[in-house]
């Protein structure tokens, strides 16, 4: 970065101080700004007879804060589909004094990078939990003002360079929906014509329970829902236990959450997992080696029809009053194609994670450009 004339921000914005006047039938947009610079956004509709205080209208290209979050990264630019929307008074937008000095675009990109963030943080005041931006102190802060043309070129070059992240993501999220087509329709040839057969033949369940010693260490296991896989959580030592059982996980298990199965809480014991135990809320079942592969039965539970099948087993309410039976799970009847299918389905799988692992270190990677093009932007890199 040159180096560039100092202007305080009280020379290029003025607080904004539209009040709004609402009809009680009329519905209107309401705004959240997320925090490290990802936007300004919509957070619903809101009717006018139900705003109980005083809201300012906020319009588009505004610059606007939160007065709270501002220190975190919670500052934008209003975006065009939000213009008019309503904000409360912990929500001050400004407007640009002169488009001709200050490019709103440029302070769009500007606000975004960690030095814009380090200048709202020195702009705040307060105690731990209730500091905030003061306003003044804000404008009373410079920055460094490029010419205007200078600033169009900057606004250039980061617009390019956002739009090829955009295009990144969305050439992987392409291959992704492609890779994730092929395994369903692989899934529904080999199942089209199978057997089926119950849980209790095909993957019985298994109960490893565990002796607890008061002086042992017990780390726990956890499922995540929507089939995201397990993960490990602090250990427990015996006198914590008490009288809760536990029960061994072996790589390789079939693990339901009988709480929250019915959302997608199932997954395959890792290698990593080896040595965790589960509570008598974890279902444990091996699938039986002459018939089934548990990375075959753990896809066709994760499919909508056998999340309806998990549902059906799961009665009761909404949250943890949805219990999955054991006996419900062990009645369920699963397709059983051959055992060599199922195992040239579940290299397939292994292929397509394969290809989500490569991606996610791409996606990482592509979403570390933006921050670090702004770092040398605006920190005085060259």
């Amino acid at each position: 970065m040159k180096a560039w004339p100092k202007v305080a921000l009280g020379e290029l914005l003025r607080r904004a101080d539209e009040t709004a006047v609402l009809d009680p039938a009329a519905e209107y947009h309401e705004v959240t700004i997320k925090l490290w610079g990802k936007g300004v956004v919509g957070r619903g509709k809101v009717r006018g007879g139900d705003v109980v205080t005083v809201r300012r209208v906020v319009r588009a290209n505004q610059l606007i804060l939160s007065k709270i979050d501002a220190r975190n990264g919670a500052i934008g630019l209003v975006p065009p589909e939000l213009d008019g929307a309503i904000v409360s008074n912990d929500f001050p937008s400004f407007a640009f004094r002169d488009p001709e000095r200050c490019d709103a675009a440029f302070m769009g990109w500007l606000v975004r990078s960690a030095p814009f963030v380090e200048l709202c943080k020195a702009a705040s005041e307060g105690t731990t939990n209730r500091v905030r931006i003061k306003e003044g102190r804000f404008l009373d802060q410079q920055i460094e003002l490029p010419p205007l043309l200078d600033q169009q070129a900057i606004v250039a070059r980061l617009d390019a360079l956002a739009e090829k992240t955009r295009e990144v993501e969305a050439h992987l999220d392409a291959v992704e929906r492609d890779a994730e087509h092929l395994l369903a329709l692989r899934f529904r040839d080999i199942t089209a014509d199978a057997p089926l057969r119950s849980m209790a033949e095909v993957a019985p369940l298994v109960r490893r329970e565990q002796s607890i010693d008061l002086d042992g260490s017990y780390p726990e296991l956890g499922i995540r829902s929507f089939g995201k896989g397990t993960f490990h959580k602090p250990p427990l030592s015996g006198s914590e236990v008490g009288t809760k059982r536990l029960y061994r996980i072996a790589p390789g298990d079939l693990l339901f959450s009988n709480v929250f199965a019915w959302e997608g809480a199932i997954a395959i014991a890792q290698p990593t997992d080896a040595g965790r135990f589960g509570s008598h809320r974890f279902i444990t079942c091996r699938a039986a080696a002459h018939l089934a592969t548990a990375e075959f039965l753990h896809y066709y539970f994760l499919t909508d029809e056998g999340m309806l099948k998990i549902g059906e087993a799961s009665p009761g309410g909404a949250g943890r009053n949805r219990t999955l039976g054991l006996e419900k799970l062990m009645a369920i009847e699963v397709p059983v194609p051959p055992l060599a299918a199922q195992q040239s389905f579940d290299r397939l799988q292994a292929d397509v994670a394969a290809l989500k692992a490569r991606h996610a270190a791409i996606r990482q990677a592509n979403a570390a450009l933006i921050p670090a093009t702004l770092e040398r932007v605006f920190a005085g890199d060259p």
